[in-house]
């Protein structure tokens, strides 16, 4: 199951005019705002509820273009996913390990794939 979705957009401010109104009918705002101290570029989560699920990371210089985020129901779930990326020919692009910047029982492993794509997967269950 996927997790989240993010893409990279070369003028934050100009794409969350767009999906701020384009979502709206949806039911789909802006829930979560970062700073690129947090993660190195600035992002905007949006979503329903609590979580977001569509991000929007500013990166004028893309060198990623997706990054798509699979569900994991534990860590050692998300280690092994990891393990085998990497096994496989992917990229390192973040290990295993906590995010407490996104909340505090993220845990999350990070590869590029074959094509510079972001694969994650993701862990939201306290250990």
């Amino acid at each position: 199951m996927l997790d989240h979705v993010g893409l990279k957009v070369t003028d934050l401010r100009r794409s969350r005019a767009f999906f701020d109104k384009a979502l709206k009918p949806l039911g789909i705002s802006v829930l979560y705002e970062g700073p690129a101290t947090e993660t190195s570029t600035a992002f905007i989560g949006y979503g329903e509820g609590f979580k977001p699920y569509f991000w929007l990371n500013e990166q004028p210089r893309a060198t990623e273009v997706v990054h798509v985020a699979f569900a994991a129901d534990s860590r050692a779930k998300v280690d092994a996913f990891y393990a085998a990326a990497l096994a496989a020919g992917g990229r390192d692009f973040g290990p295993p390990g906590p995010r407490p910047h996104y909340h505090s029982h993220y845990y999350g492993a990070f590869v590029l794939d074959p094509d510079g794509h972001n694969i994650e997967a993701v862990c939201h269950a306290p250990e």
